[in-house]
């Protein structure tokens, strides 16, 4: 992909600090306690330049939701001629886990983010949100290349609950107190495994991925 221009740069690094300075204060004082004027002040800009970048408040903390839809986009609409999309999605999947992604779920630092949003009704209702967001542009992708919105609307949300189930499942352990380096190896297991019963159905009963943690 092209790289983005100075200005384009500088919007990111702007957009960035803002988001990073926020998640501190909600960290330190919860998302409800923090108002958009402090942040504003905190990170010295003003009030509409923090609306500018983030147009809900819910979306100062879960901030990387913007960039998970451009790279979902990519991944669908640049993957190879005849790759099926679940394929794509997989191998997207293994590369977010590889280079220790925030979107993988397996990092540290995961529990402070899941203690500050499930501590939110309004950051719960706002990730619900954000869930079928991603279903809805999954849907939008696959009807546009076959023209069959049933079939579309259904695979997009197989998607979408797909990638979502992958990253509580981690989340959700490390939340726990799994070791994070168990947690990440596991992974590539949960990857393929989430996919596969995608590709072929639930199937017969199975055993548990792992025992424990």
């Amino acid at each position: 992909m092209p790289q983005p221009g100075l200005r384009e740069r500088k919007k990111q690094a702007t957009r960035r600090m803002i988001a990073d300075i926020a998640t501190g204060l909600f960290a330190l004082r919860g998302f409800d306690a923090v108002t958009v004027a402090e942040i504003a002040e905190a990170a010295g800009v003003s009030k509409m330049t923090v609306f500018n970048y983030f147009p809900r408040k819910e979306d100062l903390f879960l901030d990387r939701h913007a960039d998970r839809l451009r790279e979902l986009e990519a991944v669908v609409r640049d993957r190879p001629a005849g790759e099926p999309v679940q394929d794509a999605l997989r191998r997207y999947q293994h590369e977010l886990l590889a280079a220790g992604h925030p979107l993988s779920g397996a990092i540290e630092g995961v529990r402070g983010f899941w203690v500050v949003l499930q501590s939110s009704p309004a950051l719960v209702s706002r990730s619900i949100e954000q869930e079928h967001e991603v279903a809805d542009l999954l849907t939008g992708l696959l009807t546009e290349e076959t023209g069959d919105e049933f079939g579309a609307r259904l695979t997009g949300n197989l998607l979408a609950a797909t990638l979502s189930t992958i990253f509580r499942t981690a989340v959700v352990r490390i939340v726990a107190g799994a070791d994070v380096d168990e947690v990440r190896r596991d992974q590539l297991a949960v990857i393929d495994r989430a996919f596969d019963v995608l590709e072929h159905g639930i199937g017969p009963r199975r055993e548990p991925l792992h025992s424990g943690g």
